[in-house]
């Protein structure tokens, strides 16, 4: 189990079967999936509930058939508010292959971003109840959003962390942790279970062995990659657009590069 041994480890995020192909033969251990990379791909925004959980699993299926490693897939909330509801989506989630999944206390309603103290604990207990339910290892990672949707409340972020993992959740993640002061109350909060952050964000940047340095177990990258990507397609498509020129192809991944990579898998 990567969580189990010592040293970190990065879960680069796919969105596709492509981006889990290029990704698996660049060498990584692991790969998560990304709900706005999947959102974008499908014409569709992220966070407000615009992508059904049905979207989700087809793309976790896709993703999983397209790899050998370990995937974890971005839940969200789980596409649901009741408990039961969290817990279904475990056992669906699970049934595609997957080896893991998240689910975060974020409502998807802007003006009630995060589910009330008591209530976010009995979904993370009901997902942890799915996932030790099944006859194979599913590893439960539970999210505290409050730095992400407006909410920089440190001390509520992580007493929702420590109460995730006395909830049984493997693994616990804050998207926003962005100082080093920060990283490190929630490592140390949460130990011994281990703390996943996210880099790319924006905000707040760190080498792989400065986090580890700090206690960080798991690195995401959340949409960075998928952010990227069409970062270089939208810049080519203005270029073209708005100066008739093509310039853009100079700094283009070759044809040939690209089938090598995705025909190694």
């Amino acid at each position: 189990m990567l969580h189990e041994r010592s040293g970190i480890f990065v879960v680069p995020n796919a969105w596709d079967a492509g981006s889990a192909k290029m990704l698996t033969a660049l060498g990584f251990e692991a790969m998560a999936t990304t709900s706005a990379g999947l959102a974008f791909s499908l014409g569709k925004s992220d966070g407000e509930g615009a992508v059904t959980r049905a979207e989700t699993l087809a793309n976790a299926t896709a993703i999983c058939a397209a790899t050998h490693l370990p995937v974890s897939a971005d839940l969200e909330n789980g596409y649901g508010h009741e408990p039961e509801t969290c817990a279904e989506t475990i056992l669906l989630a699970a049934a595609t292959g997957l080896a893991g999944g998240s689910i975060e206390d974020a409502t998807g309603n802007a003006k009630d971003p995060n589910y009330a103290f008591g209530l976010a604990v009995d979904r993370v207990k009901a997902a942890v109840a799915a996932a030790r339910s099944l006859p194979f290892p599913f590893t439960l990672t539970a999210r505290a959003e409050n730095l992400i949707h407006g909410r920089p409340d440190l001390a509520d972020t992580i007493k929702r962390l420590q109460a995730f993992a006395q909830a049984g959740a493997d693994v616990l993640f804050a998207p926003g942790l962005a100082s080093r002061a920060d990283i490190e109350a929630a490592v140390k909060a949460v130990a011994p279970k281990p703390l996943s952050v996210v880099m790319g964000l924006g905000s707040g940047s760190f080498t792989l062995d400065e986090l580890a340095a700090m206690g960080v177990k798991r690195v995401s990258i959340g949409s960075a990659l998928a952010r990227a990507a069409y970062g270089a397609f939208l810049s080519a498509a203005e270029e073209i657009r708005e100066k008739g020129s093509f310039d853009f192809a100079r700094e283009t991944i070759q044809y040939a590069k690209l089938n090598a990579l995705l025909r190694q898998n």
